[in-house]
């Protein structure tokens, strides 16, 4: 998400960057396109104007005109605002500090993933704090929800609590807490009953399981896709049951983001958790100064190294980085880069994470994207000989029909491939010839083509 938001923003700094000084005229201005660019990606209004008052207060003021570099001190005051619109610095962990069994109230809308969410939550709680959790649907109202949740927990390797038919979902939140505490469950997960919308027999139902089981978090799941949607929902759980810790879902979509950037604001409740898909573990921490960095085109290097250290192979990965240093790069090191970023999700979310990666996912095109593509793009290596693997320059007519054939694709595609390799091994080129310094310095800009000015006509 943001995809939208980020380059509007970056397009406005960009302009900023190029002049030498700035005067409240180009303060002013800039702020303007950065108000529209928010009221664009559907953020609520009191929040834009908050935000903007803020950093016009920081921005109009002898920091930022007297600065050596004023273009990058905008940037980063509207950093510093986006951050604290967010929630601050840092993530904001679930809370367990109570009397076991902790019980956790899982509330929202129908079809927001909550039920999914609770499973997501299960695993991590399990597998990464190694704590005994017990997984309980409340939802009377729709019984697949309740076998949804017992399926959910046997992925997660977690207990359910049985189901009983007929019991109403007050009953089975005691019944919960009873078999919790009888069997020593460290925490209970209390999946409650959504709505199509908002009602107040859907309230009245959460805050009687409120007052019964006192959970240390009442988490409200909202689909981030729904916009203005989600930020009402969230304001109407929170005016009648209180939340306290936001998640959400679906955060892979193609969404502006304003929902993210108004939550804080709308309901005091910061974003704790965030979704991205069905499988068990799509579910990360939210770090606000991190999206910050990820919606002004600063990237999320922290949150990338974080994900692939537990994903990559840490071998396989150092020993390709050796070759590519040495220029050694060739299309079996391409197949296994391609298999290792596959395991980190899609290369558009990766390419968000890197600084200025917006622009290069630009360049590299949506429909080089495609899982698909890729899985396409290593059955083509996978058909080729070892010979032609690390000597690609042998690969002529002959040798490309042979190698479609045997891999149920066409010519073209086997050019496509060759082609996009080329570009890649260039790449890298330029990158060992810029070194570390030089990258930090001019971004990853400096690694795309550079484009020929056209030639003028000779008479």
């Amino acid at each position: 998400m943001f995809e939208s938001l980020s380059a509007k923003l970056t397009g406005v700094f960009d302009k900023l960057r190029t002049k030498g000084a700035l005067n409240e005229l180009d303060v002013a201005e800039a702020l303007r396109e950065v108000r529209l660019a928010l009221l664009d990606a559907d953020v609520a209004l009191p929040v834009v104007k908050d935000f903007i008052a803020k950093a016009r207060e920081r921005a109009v003021g002898s920091e930022v005109v007297d600065s050596v570099s004023p273009g990058q001190q905008v940037v980063k005051i509207v950093n510093d605002v986006l951050i604290e619109a967010l929630g601050g610095a840092g993530a904001v962990p679930l809370n367990l500090n109570a009397v076991a069994p902790v019980p956790i109230l899982m509330v929202g809308l129908q079809g927001s993933g909550k039920t999914t969410t609770s499973g997501k939550i299960a695993l991590r709680l399990h597998t990464k704090l190694r704590r005994r959790v017990l997984l309980a649907s409340l939802d009377t109202q729709r019984p697949a929800a309740q076998l949804q949740l017992q399926q959910l927990a046997e992925r997660a390797g977690v207990s359910s609590l049985p189901i009983i038919a007929g019991q109403t979902a007050l009953e089975i939140a005691a019944r919960a807490m009873d078999t919790a505490r009888r069997e020593v469950f460290d925490v209970v997960i209390l999946d409650t009953a959504g709505r199509l919308s908002i009602d107040e027999a859907l309230m009245e139902e959460v805050r009687q399981i409120r007052a019964l089981t006192n959970p240390a978090e009442t988490l409200l799941v909202v689909d981030a896709m729904t916009g203005q949607d989600a930020v009402n929902t969230a304001k109407a759980f929170n005016d009648a049951v209180g939340v306290t810790g936001i998640v959400m879902t679906r955060m892979d979509g193609d969404s502006r983001g304003g929902a993210a950037l108004s939550m804080r604001a709308v309901t005091g409740a910061p974003i704790k958790l965030t979704g991205s898909g069905e499988k068990l573990d799509a579910l990360e921490d939210f770090h606000p100064e991190r999206v910050a960095g990820r919606i002004l085109g600063l990237g999320d290097v922290v949150g990338l190294v974080e994900k692939a250290s537990e994903l990559v192979d840490q071998a396989d990965a150092e020993k390709l980085a050796r070759k590519m240093a040495k220029g050694q790069f060739d299309l079996e090191d391409f197949a296994s880069q391609m298999k290792q970023i596959t395991k980190m999700g899609s290369i558009s979310s990766i390419l968000g994470m890197l600084p200025g990666g917006a622009k290069l996912q630009a360049a590299v095109g949506d429909a080089k994207m495609d899982p698909k593509i890729i899985g396409r793009q290593v059955a083509i290596i996978g058909s080729m000989t070892m010979k032609e693997r690390r000597n690609p320059d042998i690969i002529k007519a002959s040798r490309k029909k042979r190698i479609a054939a045997g891999s149920g694709v066409t010519v073209q595609d086997v050019n496509r491939l060759l082609k996009q390799f080329e570009d890649m091994s260039d790449m890298m080129k330029r990158m060992n010839k810029l070194g570390q310094k030089g990258l930090m310095r001019q971004g990853l800009g400096a690694l795309m083509p550079q484009q020929r000015p056209p030639q003028g006509r000779r008479h």
